[in-house]
């Protein structure tokens, strides 16, 4: 496990596992910088937070990958209101070992979804390690042409056509489970629209992207790609609408 990884598991298990505000003087930087739409800017804010959870409020983590400094979590938070969310976090962690900048996007759970696969189930355990730069220029040049650039006639240069596990909760698997899901989305006025790509987090076979667009209104795409033999083969998301207003000057991306 990597230095910036082990810092991230052991501040969020005790920030949000033992719900420890004492944590924050341990494991946060004077200077933390908040782009979460759930809390103000600096340590003093996330201290409350953390001060303030119910005591039913669980964590429950099913994915960690680490790149450089940038940690990235995935997993489901129970009691932060009435339904469980699903969320991504990314904590920068700096040079003295703290947790120095957080971003997250959070999105209510769906029990029953096309699929028939959960928002976080599927492979956890980073194996692929040798292959992380590769995977890394793959999903890169997707997002670039596909995502952003919106031409689909080389989908299948990048996404396999024999497996691709779907996790977003309105789409079935496979290239056409997908292509009904947008086309359903297009006819309620929700076109993917991908404007800017901000952050590229890579380990083994998973590469996160935190990405800026439109879906209807405007929004937050955290989209998390498993890659498989040069191609795509599994997806899981979170699409967050950004909200009129925060509790800082930071924005969310």
């Amino acid at each position: 496990m990597s230095d910036a990884k082990s810092i991230v598991v052991t501040a969020a298990t005790e920030l949000f596992g033992k719900k420890d505000p004492s944590a924050v003087d341990r494991w946060v930087s004077a200077d933390y910088t908040q782009h979460s739409a759930l809390a103000a800017d600096g340590p003093e804010a996330l201290r409350g937070l953390v001060a303030g959870l119910a005591d039913d409020f669980r964590y429950d983590g099913a994915r960690v990958l680490a790149d450089g400094n940038l940690v990235a979590l995935h997993g489901i938070y129970h009691g932060f209101g009435p339904e469980p969310l699903v969320g991504f976090d990314i904590f920068r962690v700096d040079d003295d070992g703290k947790l120095a900048e957080h971003w997250d996007a959070l999105t209510p759970l769906v029990e029953n979804t096309v699929s028939g696969r959960s928002q976080t189930d599927g492979p956890t355990d980073v194996t692929d390690v040798d292959k992380t730069e590769a995977n890394r220029a793959l999903v890169t040049e997707f997002a670039r042409k596909v995502l952003v650039g919106a031409d689909y006639s080389v989908l299948t240069d990048y996404i396999s056509t024999e497996t691709y596990a779907q996790h977003n909760p309105e789409a079935a698997d496979g290239l056409d489970g997908f292509g009904a899901a947008a086309a359903k989305w297009a006819e309620q006025g929700k076109n993917l629209v991908y404007t800017k790509v901000h952050k590229v987090i890579a380990e083994g076979e998973f590469v996160l992207l935190q990405s800026e667009g439109v879906f209807g209104v405007p929004v937050a795409y955290y989209d998390l790609f498993r890659v498989q033999g040069g191609r795509i083969v599994e997806h899981w998301d979170v699409i967050a609408p950004v909200p009129a207003e925060l509790p800082h000057t930071n924005g969310l991306f």
